[in-house]
């Protein structure tokens, strides 16, 4: 059985996989390509359910919290830097949907705002990534007790619950089915 640190960092590999599409699809679209706008939807719906709602739901809902509990500042290095991460994350993922809207649309406009947020994307998360990697959850196993973390696993799982697993399941299959298109 996973940590709860083990989860999230499972979780992590998925979205990278997405992240990692984000530049392929971004410089398609700077070259002129045309990218079916079905992509654009899923890759958002991705980033709002599976990395948003549910992994940093679990990180800003549950596991800053009992970070907290413990005497780790909210503000600051780092749950305050990570969370400002998230915060530019979904501002990332409402840009790229608006911008991919109005590619559904054949607007002209569409392609500057669909590479920007691509590319947004594609700088922000591989550091994230690596600042909760390498060192939220080692401080995180350092500063819970195994009973702690347990309590922690089982709230992460009633969370997934929450989202369904088919719905996650099903979001994580999309990394196989975009790096099978553009890996």
């Amino acid at each position: 059985m996973k940590s709860p640190t083990e989860m999230l960092e499972a979780e992590h590999r998925v979205i990278a996989r997405i992240v990692g599409i984000t530049p392929v699809l971004a410089q398609k679209l700077d070259e002129g390509d045309v990218i079916k706008p079905d992509i654009l939807k899923s890759i958002v719906e991705f980033m709002r359910i599976y990395a948003d709602k549910s992994h940093h739901g679990k990180e800003e809902d549950l596991l800053f919290a009992v970070l907290s509990d413990k005497g780790v500042p909210m503000q600051g290095c780092p749950i305050g830097a990570l969370v400002a991460d998230h915060v530019s994350g979904r501002s990332l993922v409402r840009h790229l949907s608006d911008s991919a809207e109005a590619y559904a649309r054949n607007e002209p406009e569409a392609y500057e705002g669909l590479i920007s947020s691509l590319r947004g994307i594609t700088a922000l998360y591989p550091g994230h990534i690596w600042k909760e990697d390498y060192l939220l959850f080692p401080m995180t196993n350092k500063l819970l007790s195994p009973e702690e973390l347990e309590a922690l696993r089982r709230e992460f799982e009633k969370a997934d619950l929450r989202i369904g697993h088919d719905t996650l399941e099903r979001l994580a299959r999309l990394a196989d089915d975009l790096e099978r298109q553009f890996g």
